[in-house]
Parts: C-alpha cells; sequence; structure tokens
C-alpha cells in the first residue's frame, strides 16, 4: 500500500541550556535533495495546503493522505518528527491550532503544472499508474 510509504521521521534533537536544536539534511535524515522551504502560518480556519516533508514548527496541525484508494490522518505536534509523504500522493493539511507554523520542504522547485489541482483527476491518475 502507497500510504505505508508516508512515515512520521524522528529529527536529531541536540539537548543544550540554551535551548534544543534539531538537524535537517538532505539525504542524511529525509529521503530526498532539498530544492525548496517555505512555511505555512497564519492559516485561516477550513483551509487546506500541500507540501511533501512536513514539521510541525509551533502548535500542532493535521496532515491528510490519500493514495487514490485509501486515506489516513497523522497529527503533527513536535517540531522534531517531520512526516515524509512521496510523490503520486494526495495531501492536505488542515486543524491548525492557534498560532501553528508548518515547516515544508520539497525535493523539487514551485511549478503549478506538476500539481494536482482536482481531487477526481489525481484518483484518475493514481489508478492508471497502478496498472
Amino acid at each position: 500500500m502507497l500510504l505505508d510509504a508516508c512515515k512520521i521521521i524522528e529529527l536529531p534533537k541536540y539537548h543544550d541550556p540554551r535551548g534544543n536544536l534539531s538537524v535537517i539534511e538532505s539525504g542524511q535524515n529525509i529521503p530526498f535533495d532539498i530544492k525548496r522551504v517555505y512555511y505555512l502560518y497564519d492559516v485561516p480556519g477550513g483551509s487546506t495546503r500541500a507540501g511533501q516533508f512536513f514539521i510541525a514548527m509551533s502548535g500542532s496541525f493535521d496532515v491528510i493522505v490519500d493514495d487514490g484508494y485509501a486515506r489516513k490522518k497523522i497529527h503533527l505536534n513536535r517540531s522534531y518528527y517531520g512526516l515524509y509523504v512521496p510523490g503520486m500522493m494526495w495531501r492536505e493539511v488542515e486543524n491548525f491550532s492557534s498560532g501553528a507554523v508548518c515547516l515544508v520542504l520539497a525535493s523539487t522547485h514551485y511549478d503549478p503544472d506538476d500539481y494536482y489541482h482536482d481531487y477526481d483527476g489525481f484518483v484518475a491518475a493514481a489508478h492508471s499508474h497502478s496498472q
């Protein structure tokens, strides 16, 4: 099942009297080279967003992943856990707590033509890829 490829990755956490530090390195902690980094904040209730590797830098939110056959919801609320979501996976980020900040790492530069903007189109493509 493709959903099993979505996994929580625990990032290294270094304790120090000055505060904790976690590190993210391409090809070390995450299974891709980082081409783009962005963060989501002040997300209004009911909004959804997309990405590839999600970290709750502050607060909490849910990530819903869907492979075209099944879906599951993963709750993120620790800054030293990241959720890896491979390609050909519909993803939605929702239920942002007040003041939540979501850091997203991506393996590609932004290209609007590289996204499915319609869920039914995604499902059709996912089913054709699995045949």
